[in-house]
């Protein structure tokens, strides 16, 4: 699972908002920390800054309208059906989803079978979804997080490849809390991104290990 030793891996990038973390990738592989290129940039949304940000560093961006297949009886596998003819037009190796508000399907998961990573603002498997943050607190967590895993048809349960931990302080909100995951999202995502691309990283069953077996799913604390 890697790029070859004189190809940078070819990657592309599925967003749909801000695309924080696509420019966390972007800015280490411009500074050399990542073995990659990033070959395309694709929203469902039409006004997403994540095409935005991709146009600045010369990336191509492509924004495919969901709209022509509502009408269809497999709506959201025809959708990904159309994003799989660009990604592999595009000799795609490897696919990062960054705020992509859409679920994948078996069409995008099967053809990129442990070669699909995602970002999420918990530590996996706790609270998976949405309002993270808002669930770690009200349930008194000390520490929440984040995890880069691979995507499965199941939302937010494929194998775990990197974590970060971050404590969680009394007077933290939601938005303060979130505030500091994102930091360290920026940090793990590019990590996992290189990690396959030198080829280290090996999925057995529901772990994920690197180099000669050593586990990735240690979790990491960061400062308060």
């Amino acid at each position: 699972m890697s790029g070859s030793p004189t190809t940078p891996l070819r990657v592309a990038v599925l967003a749909s908002g801000r695309g924080s973390n696509l420019q966390a990738i972007i800015d280490a592989i411009e500074a050399g920390q990542v073995q990659a290129t990033i070959v395309a940039v694709i929203s469902n949304k039409k006004d997403a800054v994540a095409l935005e940000r991709a146009r600045k560093h010369a990336i191509k961006d492509i924004f495919v309208d969901p709209k022509p297949f509502a009408g269809q009886p497999d709506s959201r596998e025809a959708y990904d059906r159309a994003l799989l003819a660009l990604l592999q037009e595009h000799n795609v190796e490897l696919v990062l989803l960054a705020g992509y508000m859409k679920i994948v399907t078996a069409v995008l998961v099967n053809a990129y079978a442990n070669r699909m990573m995602n970002i999420h603002p918990s530590l996996l498997p706790s609270f998976p979804g949405l309002d993270v943050q808002k669930k770690a607190i009200e349930w008194g967590c000390k520490l929440a997080g984040c995890t880069v895993h691979f995507v499965t048809e199941g939302v937010d349960e494929g194998p775990i490849i990197v974590q970060a931990a971050v404590p969680i302080l009394d007077q933290d909100t939601p938005e303060t809390l979130a505030a500091r995951i994102l930091e360290q999202e920026h940090k793990i995502y590019p990590r996992a991104v290189q990690l396959f691309a030198e080829g280290r990283l090996r999925v057995d069953g529901r772990r994920v290990f690197i180099d000669q077996g050593k586990p990735v799913g240690e979790a990491v604390i960061s400062p308060s």
